[in-house]
């Protein structure tokens, strides 16, 4: 059995994206804490962007493996 370095990539990138997406649509009504980033949700796109690379991440993993099989 071959490592695959990026089924724990994934998930890693998918369990932080979900956290800080979850934490900045919970923060995203409070102006002050993000008027140091022009008013950008910061942690809402962040997480958002995280949350997509490890999902396709795990996608590319799942299909690397039904390769091997």
């Amino acid at each position: 059995m071959k490592l695959d370095i990026k089924i724990p990539i994934g998930l890693l990138f998918t369990i932080f994206g979900l956290i800080l997406s979850v934490y900045g649509i919970i923060t995203g009504s409070d102006t002050q804490i993000y008027a140091k980033s022009l008013g950008y949700n910061v942690n809402l796109y962040t997480g958002l962007f995280m949350l997509v690379f490890g999902i396709f991440m795990l996608i590319l993993s799942r299909k690397t493996l039904k390769e091997i099989k």
